[in-house]
């Protein structure tokens, strides 16, 4: 099998690892994770309504439990790096969304819309870009591609 698309967008903060540590405790507290839910459905309008509750006492728990498939979720992503790494969100390359997007400053509508975003992700791993709104911050849109 391949690795399965997975994204979320959460509020902007000036600490993108806090960022990155509540989605991973939201995801985890609703069950959307593999094996509670083997294939999530992230589309915006289903992926919360999806949720069953966890099935393991902790985040490592439900990491250990996935085994090899990973979660094909954030839960896999455990830290922020500078630069790709599995099981790490990294920022997106500002000129590779010059280039993808026209601008370095996208809104939601823009990332939301594009799926060029996908191709230089690799499995394991996780991309991570600021939303504007309004010429400000205003979420992170977390990317990224599952183990299997």
């Amino acid at each position: 099998m391949g690795g399965h698309p997975y994204w979320y967008l959460v509020p902007y903060r000036d600490d993108a690892q806090a960022a990155l540590d509540e989605l991973r405790e939201r995801e985890f507290r609703a069950g959307r994770y593999n094996p509670v839910l083997p294939f999530i459905d992230y589309s915006e309008d289903a992926l919360f309504s999806q949720k069953p509750g966890p099935e393991h006492a902790s985040i490592e728990e439900a990491v250990e439990a996935a085994e090899q498939d990973g979660t094909r979720s954030i839960l896999d992503i455990r830290t922020i790096a500078e630069m790709p790494e599995y099981g790490a969100a990294a920022p997106m390359d500002r000129a590779e969304l010059q280039l993808l997007l026209g601008t370095d400053k996208p809104t939601r509508e823009m990332l939301l819309a594009s799926h060029e975003l996908f191709a230089g992700i690799e499995r394991g791993q996780c991309v991570y870009v600021t939303v504007y709104r309004d010429g400000r911050p205003s979420e992170f849109f977390f990317a990224g591609y599952s183990y299997d």
